[in-house]
């Protein structure tokens, strides 16, 4: 059955656009999967602690032994897991934070990036493969190429590489909402056209994705 896994970061509210873009997203896919499972986690509101020496210790350690692990500990990291696994689209809210991601996306993504998760060399499957993943950054200028920061982007490519390296990006897509400053600093007030046209292609793209 289809199983959607729906996690915001961002520390913003209501006027975050990821927040506003997933939800519209989520809306429009559940309308199309009627029947489907639902999970949200919200790491913006409630984020996951960064790991210890003990927690790592225990992902890594092919026995389960729990070296000092807390039940409590245990019992985040194998409900992450667990949220994971039984997804079969996955949405990710991650706004760009000082050119990269949140620091709750890189808490909850060192809970997964597990011997178990990831993939060994040269296999093009895993534990999580096969799943269709979707982020939805939102930023407040602009990467693209031929752009005066091109190149400043740490975000994408870190994602690609450390989602590919657990399997999740077989099906993987960016949605990218650039510009969202534009409507807000009367520096870039001239640049507000090209924001709101972002901002309308990623509800499109996010539109055509919920099928």
């Amino acid at each position: 059955m289809p199983h959607l896994l729906h996690i915001d970061t961002s520390i913003r509210s209501g006027e975050s656009v990821t927040r506003q873009l997933t939800a519209e997203f989520v809306t429009q896919w559940r309308q199309n999967h009627p029947d489907a499972g639902y999970t949200y986690r919200d790491l913006g509101a409630e984020p996951i602690p960064h790991i210890t020496h003990e927690v790592r210790e225990w992902l890594f350690d092919p026995t389960g032994n729990l070296h000092g692990v807390t039940p409590e500990e245990q019992a985040l990291t194998e409900a992450l897991h667990a949220e994971v696994r039984e997804a079969t689209t996955i949405v990710l809210g991650v706004p760009m934070y000082n050119y990269t991601i949140p620091s709750s996306v890189k808490s909850w993504i060192d809970r997964l990036v597990t011997p178990a998760h990831m993939l060994p060399p040269g296999a093009e499957s895993g534990a999580l493969s096969g799943k269709n993943v979707i982020v939805v950054t939102a930023r407040g200028g602009s990467y693209a190429p031929g752009t005066p920061r091109e190149g400043w982007d740490y975000q994408e490519p870190y994602l690609k590489a450390v989602l590919g390296a657990i399997g999740l990006a077989d099906n993987l897509k960016f949605v990218h909402a650039e510009l969202t400053f534009a409507a807000i600093v009367p520096a870039m007030a001239q640049l507000k056209p090209l924001g709101e046209k972002s901002l309308a292609d990623a509800r499109e793209t996010l539109r055509k994705l919920a099928l």
